[in-house]
């Protein structure tokens, strides 16, 4: 019996012992397991932190508390200022450093999401500024702002626009000289011509007329880039440059069995301080791009509307409309939808660049509703100025 007990109690303990080898080895096991996932999760630590580092973009980094937690050499390089000396600050804090109050008066005081703004650093540094939240299972964590340069490309847009200035400066003389010419051929004012030349001489002075307007939208285009584009402001009636602007298309409607309405409001607007010849040029391309785009038999209504704070302006076509899938595109340099194309060969694509850059000059807004097949209607507001600010 004796001998059985101790047996039983020799096993157990073997048991125990076995249970611990057991358990050590797991644990052992369990450790190696950690201390590779450790190095694994170093190692891609290091990646990240090297990637970081050599990103060709400044990168920086703010916590959900707005404090700077990260930023990366280049964009202390752009910004001339060391990482050290500002990692752990608040946006308040770094508003105060002159080095970054320019970037700071673009990120906002809780550094909100941004897209594409531009900062000049320096004489010979342009940055485009992004923000972009960072978010992980619907918590935003943070936001990560990206310093990208984009002084090259700055400067041979400057150059672009300097050359299509001088470009169609040059070209300007010739082709007045040239409308002048024709026109007192066509008046005969240096003699009587038959019919068939001076039918010729009708269209050559349609295609003439044709290259002056494009070398005044290239004039335009190059104004608007230089950010010299609003002269002089005139307290003006919107309403009587509407019928201006209206009256030189009334032959056409009538040809092509247009129907065209001016809706007025039942008050007077008030005047507003504007650039007449910018608006007049606003006014005219949304009529012409309504009227040239409306088939025979169409309709066209221009409205007009407002109270003492804002004037609407709007025309309405029944016309071919601008395909969805390129509408984000209407407002771009160049750019003609491709209906537009198939029904009028010729074209800019700078008229509506332009109407936008015109508008926003005066603190205005344009946009538009359109269904391919079915019609357009473009508006732009206009806030009421009774005098210069």
């Amino acid at each position: 019996m004796a001998k059985k007990e101790k047996s039983n109690k020799e096993k157990k303990i073997k048991d125990v012992i076995k249970e611990l080898e057991e358990t050590r080895t797991a644990l052992i096991n369990m450790l190696e397991d950690v201390e590779e996932a450790r190095k694994r999760a170093e190692e891609e630590k290091n990646k990240t932190l090297a990637i970081i580092r050599n990103f060709a973009d400044g990168l920086l980094v703010f916590d959900a508390g707005s404090n700077l937690i990260l930023i990366n050499p280049q964009a202390e390089d752009f910004l001339r200022i060391k990482g050290e000396k500002i990692i752990g600050k608040t946006i308040l804090e770094l508003s105060k450093i002159s080095a970054l109050k320019s970037l700071i008066e673009i990120l906002g005081k809780k550094s909100e999401e941004i897209f594409r703004r531009e900062l000049e650093a320096n004489k010979n540094l342009i940055l485009e500024i992004s923000a972009l939240p960072i978010i992980s299972e619907k918590e935003k964590l943070g936001v990560l702002v990206i310093l990208h340069n984009i002084t090259r490309e700055k400067l041979i847009e400057k150059m672009k626009t300097e050359f299509v200035s001088l470009a169609a400066h040059q070209l300007r003389t010739p082709l007045s000289a040239t409308k002048w010419t024709l026109k007192m051929l066509l008046d005969e004012d240096l003699g009587k011509i038959p019919k068939e030349q001076k039918e010729f001489l009708e269209g050559t002075y349609k295609s003439n007329e044709k290259m002056i307007a494009l070398v005044n939208d290239l004039l335009n285009v190059t104004r608007i880039e230089e950010e010299k584009y609003l002269y002089q402001l005139i307290l003006t009636d919107i309403g009587e440059l509407v019928e201006l602007v209206l009256n030189p298309y009334r032959e056409e409607i009538e040809k092509r069995k247009i129907k065209i309405e001016f809706k007025k409001p039942a008050k007077k607007l008030p005047k507003t301080m504007i650039d007449v010849e910018k608006i007049k040029i606003a006014i005219d391309n949304i009529i012409n791009n309504a009227i040239t785009y409306t088939p025979t038999g169409g309709k066209v209504t221009i409205s007009l509307s407002g109270n003492k704070e804002e004037i609407e302006f709007s025309v309405k076509d029944t016309g071919i409309g601008i395909p969805e899938n390129q509408q984000e595109r209407i407002f771009t340099k160049f750019f003609r939808g491709a209906n537009a194309t198939k029904m009028e060969t010729e074209g800019t694509g700078l008229g509506l660049f332009i109407v936008k850059n015109i508008i926003e000059a005066h603190g205005g807004k344009t946009w538009f509703e359109s269904k391919e097949g079915v019609g357009t209607t473009f508006y732009f507001n206009l806030p009421v100025k009774q005098k210069n600010k």
